[in-house]
């Protein structure tokens, strides 16, 4: 090959090198442009799923809604917001008011064993029967069972007095009281399916829609509010005769003695 030949042959092995560098060089700014807008795409992305998961945790909850909701009260109760729940038709002037939480384990334990006898005296005419419920385990343990427990009690008290009763010894029996650190009355399922062994509430679909509607979600709240204004009530069950707590009992001979100690019965 003469000088000449190697010469062009070189002047074109460099022109083609130097084509080929625009060419790689171009393709290496699209892929630049591309990464970059890629990455923008994801901030951005990044950055509405951060403002939307804000926006979502600044949302008030289903209870604090309800708390500032307008209050439905059930049927067979008075006072201001429905709050005082006091059953029975004894011509006397005696009330037992019993205070209780519903996830409370004492307060199960309360039913189990005197449950009975304290709505006997109730149905007889001994006394009045006066309830306030809490909701401070939701508080103390986290969850909202205590809450819905209530609201769903509403729903029975709504159906009848019995039908309230009934339930709530339901709920506070060894076949369905949970755990103190669970939160099964969270479930509305599983409220149901307690409301299912009341004979009153069983496939009852106006019970079945309240609890699923939150009909008595303000009023469960409000109810709440008046067991923390309560006087003299330090913890659940807490029991008062005639508004003077008494020790409460723990069989059904101390819960008659207490009866009798505070006048109700002879």
């Amino acid at each position: 090959m003469s000088k000449r030949n190697s010469q062009a042959a070189k002047s074109a092995a460099r022109e083609r090198l130097r084509l080929e560098r625009e060419r790689q060089a171009k393709r290496d700014k699209v892929k630049r442009q591309v990464i970059v807008a890629c990455s923008i795409v994801g901030v951005l992305a990044v950055a509405g799923g951060i403002s939307y998961a804000v926006v979502q945790s600044n949302q008030p909850s289903k209870w604090e809604k309800a708390a500032d909701a307008k209050v439905v009260a059930p049927a067979n109760t008075s006072g201001k917001n429905g709050t005082t729940v006091t059953l029975g038709e004894s011509k006397s002037d005696h009330v037992v008011h019993l205070y209780e939480d519903p996830r409370c384990p004492g307060c199960a334990n309360f039913e189990q064993t005197i449950g009975e006898a304290v709505n006997k005296g109730m149905e007889d005419g001994t006394y009045k029967l006066s309830f306030t419920i809490g909701t401070f385990l939701d508080g103390n343990l986290g969850g909202e069972g205590s809450k819905n427990a209530l609201s769903a009690l509403g729903a029975a008290l709504n159906v009848s007095p019995e039908a309230f009763i009934d339930y709530k010894t339901a709920l506070y029996s060894s076949e369905y009281h949970p755990s103190e650190s669970t939160d099964e009355f969270a479930k509305d399922d599983y409220l149901i399916e307690v409301a299912n062994s009341v004979d009153s509430l069983k496939d009852n679909k106006e019970f079945q829609d309240a609890l699923k509607k939150g009909t008595y979600d303000a009023w469960a709240m409000k109810m709440g509010d008046a067991f923390q204004k309560a006087e003299d009530v330090q913890s659940t069950p807490t029991v008062k005769i005639n508004d003077k707590v008494i020790e409460t009992p723990s069989t059904d001979a101390d819960w008659q003695q207490a009866l009798k100690d505070a006048g109700v019965t002879k």
